[in-house]
């Protein structure tokens, strides 16, 4: 068996400081969560919601954006006119993914209390009276409701993106901050202080 030894030489590598970086939302996470065109079709036919008009609200959207940038281009340089439609662009992703995660846990729970519905021996799960809807019923309906939402404001966001890039000239990414470690040094003083007071 052979003796590893440890090398006197000092180590030339110098180890790099990682900066976490808290994630931003992206437009294909909105995708991902929000119902597309053709699902929100099927779910306002399947529920007698209206059908979105989903390419006039992008377009709105992205008109709305573009006329705003065109009314500040005299008082805002162009790095100040990219850093306002950066924070703007991401309040529209960030609220249409925020529908999007909410429109999931509605399906979610409908699945489950239609699928606890499904079994006749509960009481609480039948059909109320007439004129009544079940329990079940509504969570459906409460879940289409959101994904109608949801649809609606991801067709906002996709215009805010494409305004983004008609007026900056670049595809818009999420701003992404440095993770705030305050929480490290505030242990290791707690630490220190322990091990202080047991001498």
């Amino acid at each position: 068996m052979a003796k590893s030894t440890p090398s006197s030489a000092p180590s030339s590598r110098h180890t790099a400081r990682v900066v976490p970086l808290r994630k931003g939302t992206t437009l294909e996470m909105v995708r991902l969560a929000c119902p597309d065109a053709t699902q929100m079709t099927l779910i306002s036919e399947s529920f007698g919601l209206p059908i979105l008009d989903s390419d006039g609200i992008r377009d709105q959207h992205e008109r709305l954006i573009v006329e705003t940038a065109d009314g500040l281009k005299e008082g805002l340089g162009e790095r100040a006119m990219q850093i306002h439609l950066q924070r703007i662009v991401g309040a529209y992703v960030g609220s249409a993914h925020g529908a999007g995660q909410f429109y999931s846990r509605a399906v979610t729970e409908a699945r489950d209390v239609t699928a606890k519905a499904a079994n006749d021996m509960r009481d609480e799960d039948r059909d109320g009276p007439v004129g009544f809807d079940s329990g079940a019923q509504r969570k459906r309906e409460f879940a289409a409701d959101m994904g109608l939402q949801a649809h609606a404001l991801r067709m906002a966001a996709e215009g805010a993106v494409g305004a983004y890039e008609l007026v900056v000239g670049e595809a818009w990414k999420p701003f992404e901050r440095q993770v705030e470690n305050s929480g490290h040094s505030v242990d290791r003083k707690a630490a220190e202080l322990q091990m202080a007071a047991l001498g």
